[in-house]
């Protein structure tokens, strides 16, 4: 294979930057002590920053910084100064989620070089587009595309394409999940995801509370495997992708290093054309070190039960053996492998009962041992109530972990730099060293003091080669190495090892640097930004109290009453273009709503829709993704509304969809009342909100109904009797209703949002519009009347008391995050 491809791997911490390093990466990302998408990770502050560029840079490796969260308002002046921190440390690049962010940075640092974050949901040639326009160099492709879109979209597009190899999965599209947030109020936009989709679900009926199958229930229905692509990584460059990513920030560094090591020898073989890519101790190893059942991935069209694991959602191990008798002390193990003192096991008897420990004392035949091999019985201490025929599980393996510590910590293991040196030593001159490495990187030093005539000794040619290869402590090996001595020349070996350390020390300031910037003030960056905000002309903005309703089908519309809303958001169904007629006939405004997800074969769908209705028809069209944004702009000339999935989070961003073009926006559901309000003050976008609706928490490709049907792909999912009327029931009795529309699962929220009662203070807010979106509901006329008359003051409150009062009755409420906001 000629092609070659960047192995991209995660760095949690100072120990996990040494892993990847030492174990072939080609460049790393990491996160800084803030704006980033880990936040429970380790991370870095910023003196470990400056060693982590510097000590990869030294290695040849990249660095990236992750920037890749929803910023409010009040954090970008720090976010700024922190990305100009960066900038002038020589990081490589920064990986970015946020709209306005991205903007500014490519205003005020536009030499600095941008990736956009998976959390951006870029799944088709025009959101890799958009972004190449934008000037990101790179982006990290959405897990859910397949091998053939991947091509697709190189195909259509100039941008660098990532894409992961190995790690834990997202069940939902990043960026598209707010189940974390509306749960608990942690929000995986701003790094601290909960992973509710780690816990037990029941399927059931959502109307009846019916369990679905009594085989799923409380199950991890929601709970991904881990990625592994190891065995075909030849298919996956061949798509197009060239920067390989594995997951895995809050890994200890030994998985790091394990991981990394694996993947750089697949690599490698393949480099080398060697047919076995991959061993099967190396893959026995990757099992080991960390897995969830392993999946290949929808990349590789895995789909279903071969992508999830229902029965548990953390790590499983290895199975080594079982028990085959126990007594009152002791466990007796008839192993089917190894087994060794400081391994991690766990027991699990045929009703899923498990208990594990580590293995503190071995006995064999007799004897207490170190370790035990394949076929020999182990006997261990009891723990719990362990049952014969119980299956034992390693969960983790001492002398692998050993072995992989070992990799980035004993010197002898560490990778080495080849460095060349030439020594010109004359009696009566300084002594000059010329060192220089493969990169072109060349230091000259000369010494203070001058060589002097030896009377009894003499420097030789060998002393001074031994002299200058002692690198031990360093990152070179002397490849090779020219002497120039003139005879009879004598200096103290002090001299010798001064003028070596110092050249080291030079030729490691020179690799550290790769990009070679001017560095700026970071006090000016600000000025400029500040510059930016004050040139916005004065935004004029009224009272307009607006209601907009979002409706799904002909059955939804034929409930609504023209009379009292402004603008229908109406989806495309059978019947839509007299729905469209008859808005029109009332004056009211209509916007065609487009589907959140889109993959590059659905434009051509949405361009038959949209011509089916007649885009002079309609006064604008509702986007949700920046691919849809982009193909929209492009080719129809019409207003165009941004909906929540394009994660509007700040004022910023709001410029930027300003500058594009957009004309109103849906602002995040994230946000609370008081950064809405100072959205709504800094911008001429018309401002939207969400004030009735079950919001949808989780946007994915996955369906949880295949498990029960043993569905292997997507292709009979419009024919599915389960897309909907279903949801998963959670370990609090909540419902989350499921909708299966196309080949994309929604789950909304379980109980609707209501704000009624704080209408006009959300309208004082200079919010332009309130949504009611109508999904489930049976009384859409009655919540719409309500919402809108007392928008109006048609109504007085003792009549919003009882209203809300019924709702919260029959299917409970929410105010979301108005008034809390998230972490």
């Amino acid at each position: 294979m000629k092609e070659k491809v960047e192995l991209l791997a995660p760095v949690g911490s100072i120990e996990s930057l040494y892993a990847a390093v030492e174990n072939g990466a080609d460049a790393v990302y990491l996160g800084g002590k803030m704006f980033n998408a880990r936040q429970y990770a380790s991370n870095f502050d910023r003196e470990e920053l400056k060693k982590a560029v510097e000590y990869a840079h030294i290695k040849d490796v990249k660095v990236y910084v992750t920037v890749n969260i929803l910023l409010s308002d009040s954090e970008f002046k720090e976010a700024l100064e922190y990305i100009s921190f960066l900038y002038n440390i020589d990081v490589d690049a920064i990986i970015i989620q946020d709209l306005g962010l991205a903007s500014l940075v490519k205003k005020l640092l536009p030499d600095f070089e941008i990736h956009g974050s998976t959390q951006m949901t870029i799944i088709n040639q025009y959101g890799a587009k958009f972004l190449e326009e934008f000037g990101f160099t790179r982006v990290v492709l959405g897990r859910e595309l397949s091998l053939e879109e991947i091509k697709y979209i190189k195909d259509e597009t100039n941008i660098e394409l990532e894409g992961f190899i190995h790690g834990a999965l997202c069940i939902s599209y990043s960026g598209q999940c707010l189940m974390s947030s509306i749960i608990g109020g942690r929000s995986g936009n701003r790094g601290r995801c909960a992973q509710p989709c780690r816990m037990p679900y029941t399927l059931v009926n959502a109307e009846t509370g019916q369990i679905v199958s009594q085989k799923l229930d409380k199950k991890f229905l929601l709970s991904t495997r881990d990625l592994n692509t190891i065995e075909d990584l030849s298919r996956i460059i061949k798509s197009g992708i060239i920067s390989l990513k594995i997951e895995g920030r809050m890994k200890r560094p030994e998985y790091v290093a394990v991981i990394v090591s694996k993947y750089r020898k697949a690599l490698d073989n393949l480099y080398n054309r060697i047919d076995r890519v991959i061993s099967k101790e190396d893959k026995k190893e990757l099992l080991q070190i960390f897995n969830r059942k392993f999946t290949r991935g929808y990349i590789l069209g895995d789909f279903g039960r071969d992508l999830v694991a229902i029965d548990r959602p953390d790590n499983r191990g290895v199975y080594i053996g079982r028990v085959i008798d126990v007594d009152k002390k002791y466990i007796y193990i008839l192993l089917e492998d190894s087994l060794n003192v400081g391994d991690g096991i766990e027991i699990t008897d045929n009703k899923g009962n498990k208990d594990g420990i580590v293995v503190n004392s071995i006995f064999s035949k007799g004897k207490q041992v170190k370790s035990c091999r394949e076929g020999e019985i182990a006997k261990i201490k009891r723990i719990g109530n362990i049952k014969k025929d119980s299956k034992v599980y390693k969960t983790s393996d001492v002398l692998l972990l050993e072995k992989a510590k070992k990799s980035f910590t004993e010197r002898d293991k560490l990778k080495k730099i080849d460095i060349y040196m030439e020594v010109e030593i004359k009696i009566g001159h300084p002594i000059k060293m010329f060192l220089w490495d493969d990169r072109g990187n060349y230091v000259t030093i000369v010494s203070e003091e001058r060589v002097q005539e030896g009377e009894n000794i003499y420097l030789t040619e060998e002393k001074v080669i031994k002299q200058l290869s002692k690198l031990g402590g360093t990152h070179y090996v002397l490849k090779d190495i020219n002497v120039k001595l003139e005879n009879n020349s004598m200096i103290p070996v002090s001299v010798l090892n001064k003028l070596r350390r110092k050249a080291i020390e030079e030729l490691n300031r020179k690799r550290a640097i790769i990009n070679k910037r001017i560095e700026i003030n970071e006090k000016d960056v600000l000025n400029k930004m500040q510059d930016i905000v004050e040139k916005n002309k004065p935004y004029v903005k009224t009272n307009n109290r607006l209601i907009s309703v979002s409706i799904q089908s002909f059955k939804q519309f034929a409930k609504i009453d023209l009379n009292k809303l402004d603008r229908v958001y109406i989806s495309y169904y059978e019947g839509v273009n007299e729905s469209i007629k008859e808005i029109k006939k009332h004056g009211k405004e209509v916007y065609l709503q487009t589907e959140r997800i889109l993959t590059s074969l659905d434009f051509k769908t949405l361009n038959r829709q949209i011509r089916n209705i007649g885009i002079e028809n309609i006064d604008g069209i509702s986007v949700s993704n920046l691919g849809t944004l982009k193909y929209i702009k492009d080719n129809f000339d019409t207003n165009i509304h941004c909906d929540i999935g394009i994660n509007a989070y700040n004022s910023f961003t709001m410029k930027f969809l300003e500058e594009y073009g957009v004309k109103s926006v849906t602002l995040s559901p994230e946000l609370k009342l008081s950064q809405i309000k100072n959205i709504c003050l800094n911008t001429n976008l018309i401002c939207e909100t969400i004030g009735y609706g079950y919001l949808p928490v989780m946007i994915s490709k996955y369906c949880p109904f295949s498990i029960i049907k043993g569905c292997l792909s997507d292709r009979e999912c419009d024919r599915c009797k389960f897309r909907y009327g279903y949801g998963l029931k959670d370990r609090l009795g909540k419902v989350f209703r499921i909708v299966r529309k196309g080949k994309v699962t929604t789950i909304y929220n379980s109980q609707p949002l209501v704000v009624i009662e704080n209408l006009k203070e959300i309208y004082n807010s200079k919010v332009d519009m309130i949504r009611l979106d109508f999904t489930f509901e049976d009384d859409i006329k009655e919540i719409q009347t309500m919402y809108y008359e007392f928008a109006n003051d048609n109504i007085d409150e003792k009549n919003v008391v009882e209203f809300i009062n019924k709702i919260k009755k029959s299917r409970g409420l929410t105010k979301g995050h108005y008034y809390r906001g998230v972490l």
